[in-house]
């Protein structure tokens, strides 16, 4: 058997850690202070002790650093660690040679044992068994018997919950929302261990906190307030979680104090890990694109980071609408952005701005002026669409030109068709857009 007892810097990442040694074998509990793990079944699969210590130990992030010690059995791995922490030497010191302080059976039993001159393991051990457990119940002798190894222990193994729930206690209350994020960084780098044991991805949490006060200025008061973080894509990334956090706490208020922070799960799926090119140019450093999108959304609101989805309409002011840019369906155009371009018939020549609306052009001797005459080009690209439109402009019967005018350059403009040959004098043209 092999056993490894670790012991936390913070009380509150017991669970991060659990978590963390899940990772590495199923054989997890809690014993006292510290957790024991049992990793002999799985030291082939990480490479032997050394290198299973290794990948437990380097890289303990976001979680902070834990002491930790090693035996033959859960206890005397827990010994060992306790004389740790109390600053003993444990190098080449024998199960016989441990104080009987460091088993915790014992220690209600620890003035009558120094009495008799009983201050180590060895030393209990060498008592007359019937009179150890007559005197001092079975525990002791049952605890003796499983640190040595001579009877199995038995252990309380934990299990992964299927839903991110953790609540912390603010160090102090907190009286507008931005004192919330030192503890919620603290929730989420547990957030982020959780997915990662579970290989999930995160599309949306929750994070509540517990008002101080039920009344204010005479006004009750809910118990609880809450955000919900949504993200485009399903992420394990604590540094984009928590700049997309510190967006939505910048611009929530308190009403009351908070004295409790509490963040869960609401929306996880299968994680596909990140996709990675083999050519070095291709992985472009900095903030991704549907990322840097989110936070900016939070910031400035959804409705003033607008993307143009494609519609399937002819007329040029209506084949795409501006929606934003957090919507289902947009995160799927920026997605594809880079590999698809806008489909647009191949004899069309559309310009790259559009006016909001079309300007109607004087019009002397036939021809369209618009800051002195202009010359036609390309065209005409004809359209009749719209017929199904209910609104009051009726269907478009239009005819686009590439026209030239020696101010301002390339135009696409168009003609109305008239609906009847008497109506041809009153031909209309318009400015509809410019060529950058």
């Amino acid at each position: 058997m092999y056993w490894i007892a670790l012991l936390p810097s913070h009380e509150d990442e017991r669970s991060g850690w659990s978590w963390r040694a899940l990772q590495f074998t199923p054989r997890v509990a809690q014993a006292d202070e510290a957790l024991v793990l049992e990793a002999a079944a799985s030291l082939r699969l990480w490479g032997g002790r050394r290198k299973l210590l290794e990948r437990l130990f380097a890289d303990p992030q976001p979680l902070s650093a834990a002491r930790w010690a090693q035996g033959p059995t859960a206890l005397q791995a827990l010994a060992l660690l306790r004389l740790q922490c109390a600053g003993a030497s444990t190098r080449g010191m024998k199960p016989d040679d441990l104080p009987l302080q460091v088993l915790s059976a014992a220690r209600e039993h620890l003035p009558v044992l120094e009495r008799i001159g009983c201050r180590t393991w060895g030393d209990a051990r060498r008592l007359p068994r019937a009179g150890l457990k007559r005197r001092f119940g079975a525990a002791l002798l049952q605890a003796l018997d499983e640190a040595y190894g001579d009877s199995p222990e038995t252990h309380s193994w934990l299990q992964l919950p299927q839903q991110f729930d953790l609540r912390l206690e603010l160090p102090a209350l907190a009286t507008n929302a931005p004192e919330l994020m030192w503890t919620a960084q603290r929730l989420l780098s547990q957030l982020q261990v959780w997915l990662q044991v579970r290989n999930l991805g995160v599309l949306a949490f929750e994070l509540e906190w517990t008002l101080a006060l039920r009344r204010l200025d005479g006004v009750a008061l809910p118990s609880h307030e809450q955000l919900e973080i949504r993200t485009a894509q399903p992420t394990q990334d604590v540094a984009h979680l928590r700049r997309l956090l510190g967006e939505h706490l910048a611009r929530a208020k308190l009403a009351a104090p908070a004295n409790h922070l509490r963040l869960r799960s609401l929306d996880t799926v299968s994680w596909a890990g990140a996709s990675r090119s083999l050519l070095p140019q291709d992985d472009a450093g900095g903030e991704a694109l549907h990322q840097f999108i989110e936070r900016v959304s939070v910031r400035l609101g959804e409705d003033n980071v607008l993307v143009p989805q494609l519609q399937a309409d002819h007329r040029p002011e209506r084949m795409q609408a501006w929606q934003p840019a957090r919507s289902a369906d947009c995160t799927a155009l920026l997605a594809g952005s880079k590999k698809k371009g806008r489909p647009l018939p191949a004899d069309a020549l559309y310009p790259e701005w559009l006016l909001p609306q079309p300007l109607r052009l004087v019009v002397r001797a036939d021809k369209p002026q618009f800051q002195g005459p202009l010359r036609l080009l390309a065209g005409p690209q004809r359209i009749e669409t719209g017929w199904w439109d209910a609104g009051t402009q009726g269907p478009a019967v239009r005819d686009y030109f590439v026209a030239r005018s020696e101010q301002a350059g390339l135009l696409w403009i168009y003609r109305e068709r008239p609906a009847a040959a008497q109506e041809a004098a009153q031909v209309r043209w318009y400015l509809h857009g410019v060529y950058a």
